[in-house]
């Protein structure tokens, strides 16, 4: 095993990939004396600048060095080149790669078929838990908790709702009851009108102040009438672009860009170049990287929206007062990360090189999938958004994964080298960025993209066991947190509290 690494040939620092004497494994140190104030260069990009002299071989971390962000950026230099790979080679026996999928009657494909009861405001969520409870009985009904839907106005109110019907639009349920009280603001006939033509046998709603007697009773009515129409839903073989997967790093270490989101990268390479779709997401996490991402856009209009959700992102930091480098986290700063850029600039490793082929806003849904073949188990319908999308959400763990499950994902990757035990509304597939962490935490953590360094691996050899990992979660298999019965949404709030 190698003690250090220099990722790129410009790079003025090094990885330690071991303990060195002051220097921590994942930690950067100086490749060469650095004057105060000149750039320091990591992944072949500046990551910040020094606050003082560094000496070669000195570690690198938040107390010499200092961000180079501050506001929004003019990039009238940056052509929308679609440099990136839109035809990645496909390997071995994988162009006809498929999953075990539910398909709806909508055109989408679910990987999962449980009973989901999502209320329209925070006042029912007691209501919905309990329901839930008594209508389990060994079998996966979910209840999906939030604090909202009353007492907001404006852009927060329509943020709630749009989730929500994301959410009850999912194919990732087999039936979904919403319940609703009757006297929010987030009235349930006006919430029903956002779904258009849905399936009613799949979706029903229930509003507790209508109902005569116990509403707890009428509800596990209901989810019992659900869960027989959802058995009636069949798994059958799916191709791979029907798979959506959502992108997503948090409690980061010095190893993130190293392994796990580059993994993720080489993935959703493989995934793109079979027609089907990964979304990158946090946007503040793309700060000092952005210009990489925008070099890829697939066309000049994608180039404007990603120029947009960078600086409207930036404006709304700067509008609350707050500077657009805040960032990152304590644990990532124990972890080795010291700047935002240097947080970017591995974050984003997890969107690989494929063009960026869309650009989303929060709450926004990818157009419903469906393919033409006669031979297909699906209803004729337009053909997958496929490729890489980027999503307006910030970074916060949930937030941002309750977003992309949001806009269609069944499933979303989530890289750490600090570890979580948290999920989404969707299966959330823990990947460990150094293979301490998954020897620590093997009931939070799925799979171990640290062997990378620990043992050498190869790249190729990684992706094979990682993409043989996610078609059996598509298939059916648990993540460790839908074993441990982990599922939560988060949404996003900006303005007035009545």
């Amino acid at each position: 095993m190698k003690e250090f690494l220099q990722i790129h040939p410009a790079d003025t620092v090094a990885v330690a990939l071991t303990d060195r004497p002051g220097i921590p494994a994942g930690h950067k140190f100086a490749l060469r004396d650095i004057a105060e104030g000149e750039n320091v260069i990591k992944y072949g990009n500046p990551i910040g600048h020094a606050t003082r002299p560094i000496h070669k071989g000195e570690l690198v971390d938040h107390h010499n060095l200092a961000t180079n962000l501050s506001g929004t950026l003019d990039y009238s230099g940056i052509t929308a080149k679609a440099s990136g790979n839109a035809s990645l080679p496909l390997r071995g026996d994988s162009e006809g790669a498929s999953f075990m999928g539910y398909p709806r009657s909508d055109g989408q494909v679910g990987i999962r078929n449980d009973i989901w009861v999502i209320p329209t405001v925070g006042c029912v969520n007691n209501i919905c838990q309990r329901i839930a409870e008594r209508a389990g009985r060994g079998t996966a009904i979910l209840h999906f908790s939030h604090p909202y839907g009353c007492s907001q106005l404006g852009d927060d109110h329509e943020s709630t709702r749009l989730i929500l019907r994301d959410m009850i639009l999912h194919p990732n349920a087999g039936g979904v009851l919403v319940v609703g009280l009757g006297c929010e603001n987030n009235q349930p006939r006006e919430l029903e009108k956002l779904l258009g033509d849905y399936d009613h046998s799949r979706i029903r709603f229930l509003v507790a102040q209508e109902v005569e007697g116990d509403e707890v009773e009428e509800g596990v009515r209901i989810v019992e009438e659900l869960y027989a129409q959802a058995q009636t839903y069949q798994r059958v073989p799916v191709p791979i672009s029907f798979l959506r997967v959502g992108l997503k790093c948090g409690g980061s270490d010095g190893f993130s860009g190293l392994t796990a989101n580059p993994l993720l990268g080489a993935f959703s390479d493989w995934l793109c170049a079979r027609g089907g779709t990964t979304i990158l997401t946090e946007v503040p996490e793309m700060f000092g990287a952005e210009h990489l991402l925008m070099q890829r856009a697939a066309s000049e209009e994608i180039l404007q929206q990603t120029i947009s959700l960078i600086n409207d992102f930036k404006e709304y930091y700067l509008s609350h007062g707050q500077p657009v480098g805040e960032n990152p986290s304590p644990g990532n700063k124990a972890g080795g990360i010291s700047t935002l850029e240097e947080k970017a600039l591995g974050c984003t490793q997890k969107s690989g090189s494929s063009p960026v082929c869309g650009v989303l806003a929060y709450g926004q849904r990818l157009a419903a999938s469906g393919v033409s073949a006669a031979s297909s188990p699906l209803p004729p319908q337009e053909e997958p958004a496929a490729g890489l999308h980027l999503l307006c959400a910030p970074g916060n763990d949930l937030v941002a994964s309750t977003a992309l499950a949001a806009a269609g994902c069944q499933l979303v990757l989530f890289t750490t080298g600090r570890g979580t035990p948290f999920s989404t509304f969707v299966p959330t597939l823990k990947v460990a960025t150094n293979s301490d962490l998954f020897r620590r935490k093997p009931h939070w953590m799925d799979f171990d993209a640290g062997t990378l360094v620990s043992a050498n691996e190869s790249m190729d050899d990684l992706l094979d066991r990682f993409t043989e990992l996610i078609i059996a979660t598509a298939n059916g298999t648990p993540t460790r947190a839908e074993q441990a019965g982990i599922c939560d949404i988060a949404i996003w709030k900006n303005g007035v509290t009545l």
